[in-house]
């Protein structure tokens, strides 16, 4: 007997036992609830099956042009202004103090009148040596008579001439001291706090200055650059594009130029440092005596620079790279040469062309020869279109 016919037998069997057990209506019932069951779960395991899913589009990403644009070679450095006149009025002859002719913290202009010292005993002593002046010509008037009448000795003629000339002295020196009871402002500026009021006594010599002014137009700008980097500027000392870029943080003013003034003879001992001084127009006064101020050194302006957003240069372990979008919309990775930063853009010194498009962002997520849907920055509410720094 074979297998199969054994596997029958044993069924119809099972079969008869079952039917005598349980009678054939129930057994026919049960048996097709069992096959019901068994069909409801076989139809629900294919409905829940995962669908297989189409494969994915091409990967969207940000792209922007390499462009071209004339961009600064640049050291930026921290810095402080300077006041570009510093004065210290001092008294230079004794007197009390009868007036004072300015406010404290005003603009005063070269010669503008500040204090003055009681004139009236200079203005004596100036009476007096004018008298002795006209007493002493008056003799050598009659001596130059006498002497053209040949009745005078010539001693006696040079010693009232050498009168004469010693009372005209003492006359001009007179006129000083009385000139300088009127102390006035020797340069244009800005007018500190004074030390003296009225009714001090004040003379030459003393310690502590009546008052300080500052010239502010033009302004100093002081800053240093690191020993590395002095070679570099010195090759553009005589460069026509150098100049010094000065600009006060949170004062809503733009930077300001001015001009290389002065490069120190000798690096700081222990500093590593080169200090530089630039002249700075300040018509306005937004820049303050010993504020703190952010400079921009501009040695020379690169023409036709090649710029990307700094998001589009990432680092890997053969150094510095982008992806190009070709123009079948496949990636490209390129090594690339990046130079200085200019504002949200980066010079690219090696590696790209102008016009080439540039992947700006999702690089991690990118391979080269990978389909990708380009989409231009700043499209449909995108990133914000990189800018360069602004040669002024």
């Amino acid at each position: 007997m074979t297998t199969m016919a054994k596997a029958n037998l044993i069924t119809r069997e099972a079969v008869g036992k079952l039917e005598h057990r349980f009678g054939r209506k129930r057994l026919y019932w049960g048996g097709g609830l069992i096959a019901l069951v068994a069909l409801l779960l076989t139809l629900r395991t294919i409905a829940n099956r995962p669908k297989q899913s189409a494969p994915p589009g091409p990967k969207p990403v940000t792209t922007a042009k390499v462009i071209t644009q004339d961009v600064p070679l640049y050291l930026d450095e921290i810095g402080s202004t300077a006041a570009y006149e510093i004065v210290q009025v001092q008294a230079q002859v004794s007197g009390q103090i009868i007036a004072r002719e300015f406010k404290d913290g005003a603009e005063v202009k070269k010669g503008d009148l500040l204090f003055r010292i009681d004139p009236k005993p200079y203005e004596a002593a100036l009476a007096s040596a004018q008298a002795d002046l006209a007493l002493n010509q008056a003799t050598l008037k009659r001596q130059s008579e006498l002497r053209a009448k040949n009745v005078t000795a010539s001693q006696e003629f040079d010693t009232a001439q050498a009168n004469a000339r010693r009372s005209e002295a003492a006359v001009a020196a007179a006129q000083v001291n009385l000139d300088r009871c009127y102390i006035k402002s020797p340069i244009d500026g800005r007018a500190g706090l004074r030390n003296v009021d009225i009714g001090n006594v004040v003379g030459p010599g003393g310690t502590t200055p009546l008052l300080t002014i500052m010239g502010m137009d033009p302004i100093y700008t002081d800053f240093t650059v690191a020993e590395p980097d002095l070679p570099l500027v010195r090759r553009y000392l005589n460069n026509p594009n150098l100049k010094v870029m000065t600009d006060a943080q949170d004062d809503n003013v733009e930077p300001r130029a001015g001009t290389l003034y002065f490069i120190d003879n000798a690096v700081q001992p222990g500093a590593g440092t080169v200090k530089l001084r630039g002249v700075t127009p300040n018509p306005d006064r937004a820049l303050w005596p010993a504020q703190f101020v952010k400079v921009r050194l501009i040695l020379d302006v690169l023409k036709n620079a090649k710029l990307v957003p700094g998001s589009a240069v990432q680092i890997g372990q053969n150094g510095p790279y982008v992806f190009i979008v070709k123009p079948d919309s496949t990636l490209e990775l390129r090594q690339v040469k990046p130079g200085q930063s200019q504002g949200d853009l980066t010079v690219i010194t090696d590696g790209v062309q102008p016009g080439e498009m540039v992947v700006t962002s999702g690089q991690l997520q990118l391979s080269p020869g990978m389909k990708v849907n380009p989409r231009a920055a700043g499209a449909n509410g995108g990133e914000k279109p990189a800018q360069a720094n602004t040669i002024r």
